[in-house]
């Protein structure tokens, strides 16, 4: 799915909690692919950590894991229909449940992971219809089939966005002329506000939530630009072009010390933004075109940015402030990138699942393993969780002992 999207805030941050809510996501508690896990193994064995269980009848699909409580969820889609899983923490399948019609054209399957908060659980698929059913037991709780409602079109590879909420609010990009982006009351599915911002199609992108001067920001991208809403409004307060080849912009901005960084593929790279001390402007501060990421997210850390380059088929370390690239090493094949307990995590697309460490200078590859089970592309971004990593390789999921 290199040509799609499945792909935050330092104020206010808190592990597991968004502004107040208890909630499991794409990417981890604050959509940035930083997990809060401790005590973590530092090396594998040569096999690669232990498999606790797998699963491998999900059906197509780049979805990756949602864990909260004492279950685990994810999606799958089966003769174009896309199904809702449900697994105790053994492995156990609990229930699976159809959500309605699900993406078959190219690159196939379900895109989006499902979001579990207050006990709720919402997805979004590839047809822009939009789901809210109980995470105890699946009910259906309400259903928006959102481009019709709004008149939105859905977009050459479908939908891949990963929903996000704020409060009562939830976001999602439409992508219509008037009806661009809209937030919706996440109880009952009705429109709370909508915004036209620049009337451009979505892009693939799962929106960030940041607080800058006590003040609430939706960020995101659409096929042209990046977009900065006030997200009690809606209003579109700033806006930054970023065009490229395909309209693809699938990772999730991320939001640092005053200043987002955004990064899209196809030659268009990086972008730092420095915002002004009321948020009402960005400044562009630097641009960066090595690490050109099309949808294996990236991670912030120790003041560098690390994420592999699709073009080059190399992994990058660049530096926060400057945006000059301090190193890159073809370690394992373009994919995407968590980070944990100091270490980071990369998944390939050629399936190696590498533990690294970032040195001053290099990569330090620490162990590997190739992912055993599965079928299609390896796309699915890993999840930690509780000392379990989680990989989805298409129609399976595996979940393995990383803890020490």
């Amino acid at each position: 799915m290199w040509k799609i999207g499945s792909l935050l805030f330092l104020c206010l941050q808190v592990s597991g909690i968004i502004f107040g809510q208890e909630i499991a996501q794409w990417r981890g508690p604050n959509r940035d692919g930083i997990y809060p896990g401790t005590g973590l193994l530092k090396s594998w064995p040569e096999s690669g950590p232990k498999l606790l269980w797998h699963f491998g009848e999900l059906g197509e699909g780049h979805a990756s894991a949602a864990i909260s409580g004492n279950s685990v969820y994810t999606t799958g889609e089966i003769n174009g229909i896309g199904y809702l899983f449900s697994f105790d923490l053994d492995g156990k399948l609990k229930w699976k449940i159809p959500y309605g019609e699900e993406w078959t054209e190219s690159w196939p399957g379900v895109r989006s992971t499902p979001l579990i908060v207050d006990g709720k659980i919402y997805l979004l698929s590839g047809m822009g219809k939009l789901v809210c059913r109980s995470a105890d037991h699946g009910n259906l709780i309400w259903t928006v089939d959102v481009l019709k409602e709004y008149d939105g079109p859905n977009i050459r590879w479908g939908i891949t966005e990963n929903l996000l909420i704020d409060g009562n609010k939830l976001f999602c990009t439409v992508g219509g002329k008037v009806n661009n982006i809209v937030a919706l009351d996440k109880n009952s599915g009705k429109l709370i506000w909508k915004s036209s911002a620049k009337g451009e199609e979505s892009a693939y992108c799962s929106p960030a939530l940041i607080m800058h001067s006590g003040r609430k920001f939706l960020v995101t991208h659409t096929a042209g630009s990046i977009l900065g809403l006030d997200a009690e409004t809606g209003r579109l307060i700033w806006s930054v072009e970023q065009p490229n080849k395909y309209s693809v912009h699938a990772n999730t901005p991320f939001y640092h010390d005053g200043h987002i960084y955004c990064v899209s593929g196809y030659g268009k790279g990086g972008v730092l933004l420095r915002l002004s001390p009321d948020g009402s402007a960005v400044q562009e501060i630097w641009r960066n075109t090595s690490l050109d990421n099309r949808m294996g997210g990236f991670v912030f850390m120790n003041g560098k940015i690390f994420g592999s380059d699709d073009s080059n088929k190399a992994w990058f370390c660049v530096d926060w402030k400057t945006g000059v690239d301090m190193y890159s090493d073809k370690i394992t094949g373009r994919g995407n990138i968590i980070t944990a307990d100091g270490m980071l995590y990369l998944y390939g697309e050629n399936g190696e699942v590498v533990l690294a460490k970032p040195g001053q200078n290099d990569f330090k590859k620490i162990s590997s393993f190739k992912v055993p089970y599965g079928e299609a592309q390896h796309w699915a971004h890993l999840v930690i969780h509780n000392g379990r990593l989680y990989v989805r390789h298409g129609n399976a999921l595996m979940v393995y002992d990383i803890s020490q």
